[in-house]
């Protein structure tokens, strides 16, 4: 029988009582794993958040005579929103004419989708003014547009909150609300509902 040396006897014996160590891959569930980063969330593209209104329209409008004085004085004027693409779609113009008992609107919205903000700017015109003025700034969210800006009333500062909502394909409507204390209350002076004319689309 062939005589085992003392030293294998040591070897194997060492052998025996070290534990088995098991190396785990890169990513296997024996090393964490390195989190992964998630790509941001692609922003929608808001360029065709007009299309909807396209065309031409009836409009009943309802104004606040004297907005944030109390006054709760309204006036009604009836006619028509004509609003047409310009700038290959990227940009839109409405016109409004519209007449009542206060007398004759004629006036202009230029929106202008920025694509690198996602947002739309309206910027609003009237006849009598001859220049634009301040623009609301905004986006469509659910089918409902949000814009807001800052101007001056009577002398002083006031935020400026306009909503567009499009109710139904051939209804939508415009609300414009004025605040005095940094947006914690509102107070609506301009409500104008549009019925889209039947075959006025482009």
């Amino acid at each position: 029988m062939f005589k085992q040396s003392p030293m294998y006897l040591a070897l194997r014996c060492l052998a025996i009582t070290l534990p088995l160590c098991s190396v785990s891959a890169p990513g296997s569930s024996g090393s964490p794993r390195p989190s992964a980063e998630r790509p941001p969330a692609a922003v929608p593209d808001g360029a065709h958040d007009f299309d909807f209104e396209t065309g031409v329209w009836t409009t009943h409008l309802s104004r606040l005579q004297h907005p944030l004085t109390g006054s709760t004085s309204w006036v009604e004027y009836q006619g028509t929103t004509a609003v047409r693409k310009v700038l290959k779609g990227r940009a839109n113009l409405l016109e409004l004419n519209v007449d009542g008992p206060a007398g004759h609107i004629d006036a202009l919205s230029l929106r202008l989708y920025n694509p690198q903000t996602h947002q739309w700017s309206l910027n609003f015109a009237n006849a009598d003014g001859g220049s634009l003025g301040q623009p609301t700034i905004g986006e469509f969210k659910n089918g409902r547009g949000e814009f807001f800006d800052q101007e001056t009333l009577n002398g002083r500062a006031i935020l400026v909150r306009f909503v567009i909502t499009q109710k139904s394909p051939t209804v939508c409507e415009f609300e414009q609300s004025y605040s005095d204390d940094g947006g914690k209350s509102w107070e609506l002076n301009w409500v104008a509902e549009d019925t889209l004319i039947p075959g006025s689309t482009e």
